[in-house]
This record gives C-alpha cells, sequence and structure tokens, in this order.
C-alpha cells in the first residue's frame, strides 16, 4: 500500500498538469523530445535499432509472457497465483486505454519523424507493459531465487528493462518525457494495488504474512 500511495502521486500530479496544459511542463518535454529526435537523427543505426527493441519489449510481448507463465502456474497447481497474474496485466492494459481517453493527449508531431504510432499519448502504453510486466513476472519468480543478491540483482535488471523501454518512446519520438514518468508510475500501482489485495486474501485463509517485494506473492507455489 505504501508502493500505491508513492507512485499514484507522480502519476496524478503529472495527469492534472498534463490536462491542464501546465506550461512549464509543456516546455520541459518539448525540449527533451526535441533533442533526442536530433539525436536520433544523427545516428540512423541506433534508432533503428531502438525501434526494433521497443517493440520486442512491447505490450503484447508482456501480455504473452504473463500469459504462458499464468498457464504453467495453473499446471502447477497454483490457479490463484495464475488469476492474479492474468487480471492484473488485463486490468492495466484497460486501465491505459481509459486514461488515454480521458486526457487524449497528441503525440509529439516532429519534422522528419524517425517513427509512429496510433492512439493518444497519455500515458504511455510501452512503459506502462513493461511495468505491469516486469513486476508482475517478478512477484512470481521472486520465491525461485534464494539469496538476497539474485534478488536484488533480478529487480535492477527488470527496472532497467523499463527505463529502456520509456526511455526509446522518447527517443523514437512517440512519446513525451511526462508520458512514460506516467506510464511506468501507473503500471507500478496497478500491481502493487493487487498484490495488496492478494495478500489480504491470502491471510484471510490463514496463511503467513508475506513481503511480496522480497518474498513474492505466493511462496507457497515454489
Amino acid at each position: 500500500m505504501i508502493a500505491v500511495a508513492v507512485f499514484s502521486v507522480p502519476f496524478t500530479l503529472l495527469m492534472v498538469l498534463v490536462k491542464t496544459s501546465f506550461t512549464p511542463l509543456d516546455a520541459f518535454d518539448e525540449s527533451v523530445t526535441l533533442e533526442m529526435h536530433a539525436d536520433a537523427l544523427d545516428n540512423p543505426g541506433y534508432t533503428a535499432f531502438l525501434r526494433v527493441a521497443t517493440e520486442v519489449f512491447g505490450p503484447w510481448t508482456w501480455r504473452v509472457l504473463v500469459v504462458l507463465t499464468a498457464l504453467w502456474l495453473w499446471r502447477r497447481g497454483a490457479p490463484r497465483l495464475a488469476i492474479w497474474a492474468v487480471a492484473t496485466i488485463a486490468f492495466g492494459g484497460l486501465l491505459n486505454l481509459a486514461v488515454k481517453e480521458i486526457i487524449d493527449r497528441a503525440r509529439p508531431d516532429l519534422p522528419d519523424p524517425v517513427a509512429s504510432a496510433p492512439g493518444a499519448s497519455f500515458p504511455s502504453g510501452h512503459a506502462m507493459g513493461a511495468a505491469l510486466g516486469a513486476c508482475i513476472l517478478m512477484l512470481i519468480m521472486l520465491p525461485s531465487l534464494r539469496s538476497r543478491a539474485a534478488k536484488a540483482i533480478a529487480w535492477i535488471a527488470a527496472a532497467a528493462v523499463v527505463v529502456f523501454v520509456a526511455y526509446s518512446r522518447v527517443a523514437l519520438g512517440v512519446h513525451w518525457t511526462s508520458d512514460v514518468i506516467a506510464g511506468v508510475a501507473l503500471g507500478v500501482v496497478v500491481v502493487a494495488g493487487t498484490a495488496a489485495g492478494f495478500e489480504t486474501w491470502r491471510r484471510a485463509e490463514g496463511r503467513r504474512p508475506v513481503v511480496p517485494a522480497e518474498e513474492g506473492i505466493e511462496p507457497e507455489a515454489f
């Protein structure tokens, strides 16, 4: 619940500032986008790599990975954990679409664009999808990592992937910086919120309390 509260603040603040067209935020977003667009034009090889990589780690990749993991969990006799994983990523995707409709922010309109994307801009679906997928998979797989060092490395790797996806969307000129920050924050809020609900469910059944970020949300499954 602390994670929900902490990450809700930047998302809500950015949503209000974007909706009200807060001039300093718009100016910051535009300056970063223009600078990164110039770099993209100067480095076509790297830009081509980003176009591929951003789709490799796109929302559908995370959805497929989560669904496959859920099927594996179901076969292992952990249907409740499988349902949580699929429900969380599905709810997150629908919430992203709903917020996009409400805010209806235009994407960057750049001269000589290096990439394109459909739909509204805020929040970034790719950034939110990466945050959702990475966090869901981490909370499932943490019990199989026995040492604290392994868990820390895994969290760092997951965070690096999320940051890279967010960066790629801005570097390709299809999102503003505030879009990707909001996307990551909202993704973490959704996972943390559903994980808290899952923990309440466990405790109601008399299972021992766990610290999800350290032990996963259902250590008994492993």
